[in-house]
């Protein structure tokens, strides 16, 4: 599933959480705004009617346009509504341009940086009252996204990061190094591995971000150019307690035939995580999705496992 208008096929939600399911994964995150049921009973029965449960969600919003900031925090308080109601434990917040897709992001100013900071304060205020921890995600396309943006965001603002290692990747900052240095700072993983000569075509404009993305930019992880074993590693030294989050971002022509498609790339990942010492177990958690698939794993007490 995607939130992005003409990024291939999607696959429809129960062939998705029963592809999560069956990889023995037992949570997901939310997926795009409407893609799930948005009424949290409902959310929570479909979920339950898989094995599943619900760990974070999305959230894009456009923050540094004062104008627009009220009508955003209205969507994202919805969005937080539901995501605290269905038992989530995190608001995976991206700082959007408001175009569709992510071809392109934003340099601000200084004035639009310091209603940027505003506003993710206020979004980690509607995360708080509601018990949920707000991360931000640097994202391709975005506000954030390369490492300057990066820096500058940790400077600022005391916002809690997603790390992301593709779209870090993608942004030319380095995941490892940033796990190592702001280990403390992360609040939420998501796992993808990429070929970096794409990601180079990627960042210096000679090709498209969902060009690349359909050419196979995201490998199923131990098979791209990210050191995920470094970055783990990173993160269990500054105890990193929260979710792992495997995503494969695929662009699909059509629907694929019964398992095949993003569901192998992420049994090959979970493949990968159980030679790293992580496997899937009672707190582990999936995310597949048409476009992109999300499996986490997460550390239990005396042990690693699945989030």
């Amino acid at each position: 599933m995607c939130e992005v208008p003409g990024w291939g096929y999607q696959l429809g939600p129960d062939r998705v959480l029963s592809e999560m399911a069956g990889l023995g994964l037992p949570a997901t995150e939310l997926g795009p705004e409407g893609y799930l049921p948005t009424d949290a009973s409902r959310l929570e029965a479909t979920l339950t009617d898989h094995g599943l449960g619900l760990v974070a969600g999305f959230v894009p919003a456009v923050l540094h346009e004062p104008g627009r900031l009220e009508v955003e925090l209205q969507r994202v308080a919805a969005q937080a509504d539901l995501l605290a109601a269905a038992g989530a434990d995190v608001l995976v917040l991206a700082a959007g341009i408001g175009a569709a897709g992510y071809e392109s992001g934003a340099d601000l100013d200084g004035s639009s940086w310091a209603s940027l900071v505003t506003g993710i304060g206020r979004v980690i205020d509607l995360g708080s009252e509601r018990d949920l921890a707000v991360a931000l995600h640097p994202h391709q396309g975005t506000v954030v996204e390369g490492p300057r943006q990066v820096e500058r965001l940790l400077e600022s603002s005391p916002v809690r990061l997603c790390v992301d290692t593709g779209h870090l990747m993608v942004g030319g900052t380095d995941p490892v190094e940033l796990s190592r240095g702001a280990g403390d700072r992360v609040a939420h993983v998501h796992l993808k591995d990429v070929r970096a000569d794409l990601v180079e075509q990627v960042r210096t404009g000679r090709m498209g971000y969902r060009d690349a993305v359909a050419d196979g930019m995201y490998r199923p992880l131990g098979t791209g150019d990210v050191d995920v074993a470094a970055i783990v590693s990173a993160l269990e030294a500054s105890d990193y307690d929260g979710w792992y989050v495997l995503e494969q971002d695929r662009v699909l022509e059509g629907a694929p035939e019964e398992g095949m498609g993003p569901v192998q790339d992420v049994a090959e990942s979970l493949e990968f995580f159980e030679r790293l010492g992580v496997r899937p177990g009672p707190s582990s958690v999936a995310d597949v999705s048409v476009l992109e698939g999300r499996h986490a794993m997460r550390r239990r007490p005396g042990g690693k496992e699945g989030e």
